[in-house]
């Protein structure tokens, strides 16, 4: 996911703080991913993000790799295993980062990276699938309904609510993101309900307590789905959501008219399409 390009590089800062001696880094795998990753995060933060643009730091990989050649330890796997993120999480290239994870297992088959590339590509399917499942739900397209109960028991889909705008919201009470958009999903629910707004919300949570008590505390009296699955829910693999918050605003006629509308945006987009 691209909102988690930064997160992803700079997963390698837990590592210990540069040495004062510019020496000793040389000779450091973790050192020198360190000042690798922080040069490319700069780098990304400057709005570049090619492969062209980063080939210098890209090279620098490979330099550090050859350096390191003969130790086949954890810390110079996690030198491919970045390399590898940055081609499929930066560059978007999954043949290219499924071929550097691939290398992980055959270089450095003993290490931690190395033993988990299985599950690594596994992941990678999921994530390609996930994103083939987001392309067909493009604006325009009829949004696929779903026949769920909801939490108290009752028959939940978008078409019970044919003729009404619905917005379809993946979220959880955990997600910071969510919480913060909250107040202007409020805000619009109150204002359009009685027009002919719904909302349909869609839970990742784990904690049937914790959701049913987080609604009572924000007011929230939309529907709701849940499983206690998280990340493995059921509605959420149905539409290839793998980033939260992610909604869905759909029309009177079932099609769909924006996807993750966030604060003003969704209060215009709902009383445009109510107008009609």
């Amino acid at each position: 996911m691209k909102k988690c390009i930064l997160l992803i590089l700079a997963a390698s800062l837990w590592l210990a703080p540069l040495p004062s001696q510019a020496a000793d880094s040389a000779k450091n795998p973790k050192d020198q991913l360190k000042e690798l990753v922080g040069e490319i995060t700069d780098q990304l933060k400057a709005g570049k993000k090619t492969e062209a643009e980063l080939a210098e730091s890209i090279k620098k990989f490979d330099v550090i790799l050859a350096q390191h050649k003969d130790e086949k330890t954890d810390d110079v796997a996690e030198i491919l295993f970045m390399k590898a993120m940055l081609f499929l999480q930066v560059f978007d290239d999954e043949v290219k980062g499924a071929e550097l994870i691939n290398q992980l297992k055959k270089d450095f088959p003993e290490t931690n990276r190395g033993k988990a590339v299985d599950q690594i590509l596994g992941q990678l399917k999921q994530q390609e699938a996930a994103k083939k499942i987001q392309r067909s739900l493009a604006v325009g397209t009829v949004f696929p309904d779903f026949k769920e109960t909801d939490l108290d028991g009752k028959p939940l889909s978008v078409g019970n609510f044919k003729g009404k705008v619905v917005l379809v919201d993946f979220w959880a009470t955990w997600c910071g993101p969510c919480v913060g958009e909250l107040p202007n999903v409020l805000k619009t629910y109150e204002k359009f309900h009685a027009k002919g707004f719904e909302i349909i919300g869609i839970s990742l949570d784990k904690e049937k307590d914790k959701l049913t008590g987080f609604l009572k505390e924000k007011g929230m009296t939309w529907a709701q789905y849940f499983d206690g699955k998280g990340w493995q829910c059921k509605l959420a693999g149905q539409y290839g959501v793998n980033s939260i918050p992610a909604t869905y605003l759909i029309d009177t006629e079932g099609k769909i008219l924006a996807k993750d509308l966030r604060g003003e945006a969704l209060e215009k987009a709902v009383e445009k399409a109510l107008a009609k």
